[in-house]
């Protein structure tokens, strides 16, 4: 059977119906244009781009997992103490001599640990997850205060940072091409290589189903956009130190868990879970496994943001991850996630995440303290949150 063309009546409904995916880009590129005057044209920098994945990957990593926490109509305000505890921990084992391998595996174990805690009095113990994480922010800030004495832990050299500043040209003692370092060019054709191969497939296979798919020229148009994007990034990227460590550990990241959001049935069990819980459950779901692997995959992505802000930070701080929370899920309800549980996406939240860490750095560039961009983030969580009840009002969805 052939697939059939979306007509143009459907073209405008899918429009609309995706009318916040559309404005969380337009948003990114209008922040980019306004801060530009402001800041002297200093945010566009090639330097700035690299700065930002260096100074917010942490965010993004933590956002990735926060989703699907907020999908399951869930919250984690424990994350930042978290990350000041197991960040201590690590800097106390890289400092024993373990390698940086070592290092980033026990983290990762650590926050499984901690997630799989809190999961069971989630999901087994029925408690709120709201009073099971506020616990949990109590509790691991303290004990970060009593295993570090409440004073700083020194990183015994460079290594241990290496992840969250270092680059892969640098690390590959890769030569510049005339300005370029070559490594993100190289990255982003493969990337390229591979979203090509799957869009093809992916709109191939509807055909053969016989499911709708959009115009050829909207088609075209969409893989033309995001190349534009991606090689404008890498360019970005090239023209200074080259391609960021952890840029690439965070693609990665996004890659793995947008695969199983969108590709498997654990995917489509926690959007299941979240947008009908009492469904889900009578079409034979086990939705407490299912709220149980979302906080350890939550805790495992905290182990990994934990490494990341401790390395740019060059030192485990015992007041480390402070409102970190706010940042994770500012830019999941920024990104298009539903307050209302059951709706979100993986690449949404990213983009969210960039809009609040372009509106820090345009700031910072501004020289504006940290106390206004307090009260722009909290405006934008507060605004971000009424957008979508306003919208699933309309919709009649709530």
């Amino acid at each position: 059977m052939d697939g059939k063309v979306i007509s143009g009546f459907d073209i405008k409904s899918l429009i609309k119906n995706n009318i916040r995916n559309y404005s969380m880009f337009i948003m990114l590129v209008l922040i980019l244009l306004i801060f530009a005057p402001l800041t002297s044209g200093n945010n566009w920098s090639p330097r700035n781009f690299t700065n930002i994945f260096f100074q917010y990957s942490y965010v993004l990593i933590l956002a990735v997992g926060m989703v699907m926490v907020i999908i399951i109509q869930g919250i984690d305000l424990s994350v930042g103490s978290v990350c000041a505890f197991i960040g201590a921990l690590t800097a106390m084992i890289y400092n024993s001599g373990a390698g940086m391998t070592v290092t980033l595996i026990a983290a990762l174990l650590m926050g499984a640990f901690v997630g799989a805690y809190q999961g069971v009095w989630v999901a087994y113990g029925r408690v709120p997850a709201f009073i099971v994480t506020l616990s949990g922010m109590m509790l691991f800030r303290g004990l970060t205060y009593i295993i570090t004495k409440v004073s700083p832990i020194s990183l015994k050299d460079t290594g241990y940072s290496l992840l969250a500043t270092g680059t892969l040209d640098e690390v590959l003692h890769t030569k510049q091409i005339g300005p370029y370092y070559p490594m993100s060019f190289v990255i982003a054709l493969l990337l390229l290589a591979l979203f090509f191969v799957s869009e093809f497939s992916a709109r191939k296979k509807k055909i053969e189903n016989g499911f709708e798919i959009s115009p050829k020229l909207f088609f075209i148009l969409k893989l033309v956009l995001i190349s534009l994007l991606i090689l404008g990034l890498a360019d970005r990227f090239a023209r200074y130190r080259g391609l960021p460590i952890v840029a690439l550990v965070l693609g990665i990241t996004v890659f793995i868990f947008h695969f199983i959001m969108n590709n498997t049935v654990l995917g489509r069990y926690i959007y299941a879970v979240g947008g009908n819980p009492r469904s889900a459950k009578l079409s034979g779901i086990n939705s407490e496994l299912i709220i149980f692997i979302v906080f350890c995959f939550m805790g495992v992505l905290t182990g990994l943001a934990a490494v990341v802000s401790t390395g740019y930070m060059n030192s485990a701080l015992p007041q480390a991850g402070n409102l970190f929370e706010l940042d994770a899920i500012g830019a999941c309800y920024i990104g298009g996630v539903s307050a209302g549980g059951g709706i979100g996406s993986i690449v949404g939240v990213i983009v969210g995440g960039l809009v609040m860490s372009s509106i820090n750095n345009g700031m910072f560039l501004m020289n504006l303290g940290t106390h206004y961009q307090y009260v722009v983030k909290a405006l934008i969580l507060l605004l971000a949150v009424f957008y979508d009840v306003y919208t699933r009002r309309k919709a009649g969805l709530g």
